[in-house]
């Protein structure tokens, strides 16, 4: 299970670009303050960054606390919950998106921008969307 939860949530944070940075401090956040004490003991000499640290605590998946399996399947729920939240939205606005959008890179929330420029013209399937999930 430790395993796991572990692999899932390293999986998960690969696709956390695409939600936000906003999003990406707070699941660190909750792992970095679950996970304290295994972090300094096991892996105070990996340097933090591409999942590097995450990667160290799932080769001592054995040896975790309780504590900190929490705050690594706290962290995992989370960004299941936004990456549901953008699935819904990308499904919803999929032809606003087509329309108005189709010229701009993903990233950096640059699609976002885009249907808020167009906001106007958008869908109010797409405006709902966004709204249920709290990115407008």
């Amino acid at each position: 299970m430790k395993k796991k939860a572990i692999v899932l949530f390293v999986l998960a944070i690969l696709l956390l670009g695409i939600y936000g940075a906003n999003a990406e401090q707070d699941l660190v956040q909750t792992v970095a303050k679950g996970c304290k004490t295994e972090i300094e003991q096991y892996c105070a000499r990996v340097t933090p960054g591409q999942g590097r640290v995450l990667a160290c605590l799932y080769s001592y998946g054995d040896k975790l606390s309780a504590k900190c399996e929490y705050a690594l399947y706290d962290a995992a729920v989370q960004l299941e919950r936004a990456v549901a939240a953008l699935s819904y939205v990308a499904n919803e606005c999929d032809a606003d998106l087509d329309k108005f959008c189709q010229s701009v890179a993903p990233g950096e929330g640059r699609l976002l921008q885009c249907l808020e420029k167009n906001e106007k013209q958008v869908s109010a399937r797409c405006t709902n969307a966004l709204k249920d999930v709290g990115l407008k």
